[in-house]
């Protein structure tokens, strides 16, 4: 038994040690689909909690198959940069860091067997002592080492307040290309040794990682306000709406939809020939600025009555010289990789792609990453546009003096064209 109880007390700490290098939301496992979180209640809301609040998140994915697999998750505290934290797990939770996955439901009248698995947070196992950076893992539960997908979410204080403005009135150009940020942070509600010097202050345009800024010194200070202008770093390429696609009829096509044809034992959703929008002119559309929505368009049990389909997307162009083109989206997890890259094919003088994809509402664009770079263009393909609606997250981080951690004193959100 003191073997036993020594082990529990040890798999946290060997979880820790086997985790992937790169602590993005990834999945691993090729049986393992349609990963999302959402804040319960508000799809559009980013994954955030508040500490001591009563919001919650909701962990989804799919495991194909027709059988129930037997899957724990665990969670760990990581520093502002997402690197992994300092501190020991009864500093973070009350109880052991590890929770067998009890909420799954089988797929019911589809052609594609999967269990669907749901992980709610706070829950009777984790309750999150402190605020900062999270990341989820999920592993077989007689395997903790095989990590089969991690998650990123936050736990926030609402310590600080967060505003600011948007402007296509930049440092740079006036109404053409780019969007320019103002930030203000008042902290009169926490206490915090020097706000000139302390804040970590991270800002993210519409999701992605491979743009995201991380700012230092305000640029100025009112009272308890850290002011944050002209601001090289804060002036982003606007890009242009995401484009949209649904596939959630399988015998009428959806928005974004060419045509539909039947393969046995597939759906095949052939997407509209897309084409650059580099030169043409701006053209608003609501979109949901990266995200995506699993539905069914019959069902009100998507997440186990909505079907994969193999979705086909194609883009009119001739090869890019010196560079890569990946699709951008949540579904995509912000990645370029093999996954989202799009492939030239010269016998149609185009980029393609065939994903099988969960029926659904999907939002997705094309970046162009050159050579030797981590860092997608929206100008060549999607066009940079002033008036886009674009959302930024700002997210304050501070560490105390004698603190191990980094603390998430607050998030805010600012939209372009308001």
């Amino acid at each position: 038994m003191r073997y036993l109880l020594l082990s529990l007390l040890l798999l946290p700490f060997a979880l820790l040690a086997n985790r992937p290098a790169d602590t993005s939301t990834a999945i691993f496992s090729p049986d393992i689909r349609s990963l999302t979180i959402n804040v319960e209640g508000n799809r559009l809301a980013p994954p955030v909690l508040t500490l001591g609040g009563d919001n919650h998140l909701v962990i989804g994915f799919d495991m194909m198959g027709e059988e129930r697999s037997y899957l724990r998750y665990s969670i760990h505290h990581c520093n502002a940069d997402w690197s992994p934290g300092q501190l020991v797990d009864t500093e973070v939770f009350d109880g052991f860091n590890y929770a067998d996955i009890e909420d799954y439901a089988y797929s019911r009248a589809t052609t594609a067997h999967y269990i669907h698995y749901s992980i709610y947070l706070p829950n009777k196992d984790f309750r999150f002592n402190i605020s900062g950076n999270y990341l989820l893992q999920v592993y077989p539960e007689d395997d903790p080492e095989e990590i089969l997908l991690q998650v990123r979410f936050m736990v926030q204080e609402g310590a600080v307040s967060v505003s600011g403005s948007v402007t296509s009135r930049t440092d740079i150009d006036y109404n053409d290309a780019s969007q320019q940020l103002s930030l203000d942070i008042d902290t009169r509600n926490t206490r915090i040794r020097d706000i000139n010097t302390d804040l970590r202050v991270v800002v993210t345009q519409n999701g992605r990682l491979d743009n995201s800024v991380v700012l230092g010194h305000p640029s100025r200070l009112m009272g308890s306000r850290a002011i944050y202008e002209h601001i090289p770093a804060l002036i982003f390429s606007a890009g242009n709406e995401y484009r949209r696609m649904e596939t959630i009829n399988n015998l009428y096509p959806g928005m974004g939809e060419d045509h539909i044809e039947y393969h046995a034992p597939w759906y095949h959703h052939i997407l509209n020939l897309d084409k650059p929008r580099a030169h043409r002119e701006y053209q608003y559309d609501s979109t949901q600025h990266g995200r995506y929505f699993i539905r069914e368009y019959n069902s009100e049990e998507s997440d186990t009555e909505a079907d994969y389909v193999m979705v086909f997307f194609s883009l009119d162009m001739l090869p890019y010289p010196d560079a890569e083109i990946y699709l951008d989206g949540d579904f995509m997890q912000r990645k370029f990789n093999s996954a989202s890259r799009m492939e030239y094919n010269p016998s149609t003088g185009r980029y393609e792609k065939l994903l099988p994809l969960k029926q659904g509402a999907y939002n997705y664009q094309y970046l162009v990453v050159p050579k030797g770079s981590t860092r997608g263009l929206t100008a060549p393909i999607e066009g940079d546009h002033y008036q886009t609606i674009n959302e930024y997250l700002v997210y304050v981080y501070y560490c105390a003096p004698g603190d191990r951690y980094d603390r998430l004193l607050g998030v805010g959100a600012l939209f372009s064209g308001n």
